[in-house]
């Protein structure tokens, strides 16, 4: 509605990995050069993600891809004007769990060091996505689509705070945290 203002989220942002987080890694079609140029989305993924950008959250991808990707998938469903900070590995010359991911799509999203504890980061991988959370302090949260990754931690630096399994977990879990209903 025009002239709404939506209430500030208790959570301040909430970063997504890519790859089986929100596309499915097994549904790639690939160019030549490994840039994926369509995937599929887990189920409920794209509605998720509209209903957490309508309910006032910032978004930010941090993904181990390339720029193409992102671009491709998220563009191919409609999704890429729902980002406001994209942290790419292949942009930025890193990977996961090296902070400077991490911390680029903070920066861009205008999140200070003092409101990291407000900051969910999506991922399925325990070693890169949980790990690199865990060190900033930011809300972990581990979403388990399938079992191409460990699902136990091999160190407690990659215990996730949260873990769940659906899309529409993940709307419970954020409405959980926030103390609001579910987004619809």
């Amino acid at each position: 509605m025009r002239g709404t203002v939506l209430p500030v989220p208790r959570v301040r942002a909430i970063l997504f990995d890519l790859g089986d987080t929100i596309m499915q890694e097994t549904s790639e079609i690939k160019d030549a050069d490994s840039t994926t140029m369509r995937a599929d989305l887990f189920p409920g993924m794209a509605e998720a993600l509209r209903a957490l950008k309508g309910s006032g959250h910032q978004l930010g991808l941090v993904a181990d891809t390339r720029p193409g990707t992102y671009r491709n998938v998220l563009g191919q469903h409609g999704l890429l004007e729902l980002f406001d900070a994209f942290a790419i590995s292949e942009e930025l010359d890193t990977r996961k769990p090296d902070a400077r991911m991490f911390l680029h799509a903070l920066q861009a999203l205008g999140v200070p060091q003092a409101d990291f504890g407000r900051v969910m980061m999506v991922g399925n991988n325990l070693a890169r996505d949980i790990r690199g959370a865990n060190a900033l302090g930011l809300l972990s949260v581990l979403i388990r689509w399938n079992t191409r990754y460990p699902w136990a931690p091999a160190e407690p630096e990659e215990v996730p705070l949260h873990t769940v399994h659906s899309a529409e977990g993940l709307l419970r879990l954020v409405a959980e945290v926030e103390g609001t209903p579910t987004p619809a």
